[in-house]
This record gives structure tokens, sequence and C-alpha cells, in this order.
């Protein structure tokens, strides 16, 4: 059954946030004495979180460690002060939500980024007032993989779970989809780390361009595609 409302991950998904997060490592980097790395080495690391990220330059220490918080803190810090300096919707996205607009599918994001940095990157970048929802990652106790950020997201919406897609870069995005009873969409053009076996994750379809996501959606006939 063609889907009601899109939902979707941020970083890797409906952002591409990769420059800005591996910028603010390589300050980091630099303020310890420690050479940049290439956004090519930082990128397949974005969708898994700050620690990934953090841990990608400094592989040696600890995580979970006193050491390590704090440059995970750092790190934060220099991200929050330039979130969208390069950060944009992935190409072809806009004609996508422009499309769901204008045949009034409501669209929302639920990442587990927390809200501190989701709000005001989404208000930089003139999405947050087109979103039908926003659920970050402290929005509620407990974050993706499990299935109740989705679930609020659909509440909020008033669209029925079965009638939602949800798409999204990393493993723990299909599995929430799944545990919620949505239709798990896999980003293919995303974030995606290879060693985490995409392939084998149990995805309704794979999206290779943002566009693909129409054919999954109740466009009403003679609508853009």
């Amino acid at each position: 059954m063609p889907a009601r409302a899109a939902l979707f991950d941020l970083d890797g998904t409906l952002l591409d946030t990769a420059p800005d997060l591996a910028a603010a490592l390589n300050v980091l980097l630099a303020e310890e004495r420690r050479e940049s790395l290439p956004l090519a080495t930082v990128r397949p690391h974005v969708s898994t979180g700050a620690i990934a990220v953090v841990h990608t330059g400094f592989p040696e220490v600890e995580v979970g460690g006193a050491d390590f918080e704090a440059l995970r803190l750092r790190f934060l810090d220099h991200y929050r002060a330039a979130l969208a300096v390069h950060t944009r919707l992935f190409p072809g996205f806009e004609a996508v939500l422009s499309t769901l607009e204008a045949q009034a599918l409501p669209w929302g994001i639920i990442t587990n980024k927390a809200a501190w940095l989701t709000e005001p990157l989404l208000d930089e970048l003139g999405l947050r007032t087109r979103a039908a929802c926003v659920v970050s990652g402290d929005t509620l106790k407990v974050r993706k993989p499990h299935p109740q950020p989705l679930l609020l997201a659909a509440e909020r919406i008033g669209v029925p779970v079965s009638e939602c897609v949800y798409v999204g870069d990393a493993l723990r995005d299909v599995q929430a989809a799944r545990a919620a009873g949505m239709v798990p969409l896999g980003a293919r053009y995303g974030y995606l780390n290879e060693s985490e076996e995409p392939d084998s994750w149990p995805v309704a379809g794979w999206l290779e361009h943002p566009r693909d996501l129409l054919p999954w959606m109740r466009l009403a006939q003679g609508a853009a595609h």
C-alpha cells in the first residue's frame, strides 16, 4: 500500500552533514597537534554518532574514559559553533520534499542527534517549520533502534505506522522501522559503512537517489516523479 507519510533519519539520509562534522573533528585534531583527516575517512562513521567520529580521530583513547569524554565534548562544542557551513539537503531532496508538501503528505525527522544540535541545524536550513514532526535523540528516554521514537512521530503526524515509510542509512534505522511496523527503506546514497554488510539488512527497498522515494508514496496521478 502506498505510504501517506515519509519519515527520515537526519545525518546521511536527509542531510549531508559529514563535511561540517569532519571540519569540527579537524579543529579538535589541530588543537591536539595532530594531522587532519580527509572527509572520506570520516564520512562512513558519521551516522554512528559523535563517539564514532571522535574515535576515528583518536583511536588510541579509550571510549568511555574521562579523556575520551573530554574530547567528545570539545568536538561537540566545535560542531555546534559551525553547524551549517557546508551542510545541505542531499541533491534531489528539495524536489522530493516539495512534491510531498504539494501532495499534502507529511514528512518528519527522527534522529539520534540531540535536540540542542538538531533544532538549530534545521532552523539554519529552513527545515524545522516545514517538518511535520521532529523527534530528537533526547526527546524520549530511548533512541533508535528502539521503535518508540518512530511510534511517537507517527502519533504526532496522525498517520498509522503501517502507512509510514522510514528512510535511514544505518542498521538501527531499519531495525527501528521494522519494530514499529513501518516500511523500512535504506538510503544507499548515504553514509553506509560496508563493514556493516548493508546488503543483509531487512529493508523493503533501497533508494539510490532521494527521488526513488516517490514511487513508495501515495501521489495523485500526474504528480512529479
